[in-house]
């Protein structure tokens, strides 16, 4: 059993930390920024409920089950511990053999600097130096062309594929086909 690993820092001074519920403010923060692409990375936030409630509910459930070795969720922060976004490996997965999903939201003033890809391989490193065999999924919706880019460089660098038909994903009641792309691990 693992629990979630505080990362080696990113290029440019970045730092992973395993998640917590003490950074609640600063996910609030983010999401009032642009709540749209919060939801996007988020697909399970419902606009008629309470936003902080969800946010502080999902905080807790990461916490207590990367203590489990179930899931493993970080918060991205700069030397000056602005929040940045968050990155993790999920357990909902769409085929039968894999182990991860692999989920991430960088906040807008944030994005197109590399700190996502950073942060993905920082992850995918520290699951392949875990001496097990694991497959991790990326999902992303089809009109996401900036999501379809990112997932296909990370199958780049990480000798991944692309599944060839959409598998369609339940979102707040409604089948959404989805992209997914797969990384095997330990690389070959």
């Amino acid at each position: 059993m693992s629990q979630t690993p505080t990362l080696p820092e990113l290029e440019g001074g970045y730092s992973l930390r395993p998640v917590s519920k003490a950074i609640l403010p600063m996910v609030l923060d983010a999401y009032s920024e642009d709540p749209e692409s919060a939801k996007a990375a988020l697909p399970w936030l419902k606009n008629n409920e309470d936003i902080t409630r969800q946010l502080a509910d999902m905080l807790h459930d990461l916490e207590h089950l990367s203590n489990v070795d179930r899931v493993h969720f970080w918060s991205i922060h700069n030397q000056e511990n602005t929040f940045i976004g968050l990155i993790g490996l999920g357990d909902e997965m769409q085929l039968v053999h894999s182990h991860y999903n692999l989920g991430y939201w960088v906040r807008k003033e944030f994005r197109n600097q590399g700190i996502a890809s950073n942060a993905v391989d920082a992850v995918l490193f520290w699951l392949e130096s875990r001496g097990r065999v694991f497959r991790v999924e990326i999902t992303v919706h089809p009109r996401n062309a900036a999501g379809l880019v990112t997932a296909e460089r990370i199958c780049q660098r990480w000798n991944g594929q692309v599944i060839d038909e959409f598998i369609g994903i339940e979102l707040n009641g409604q089948t959404v086909p989805h992209r997914i792309h797969i990384v095997d691990l330990p690389r070959m």
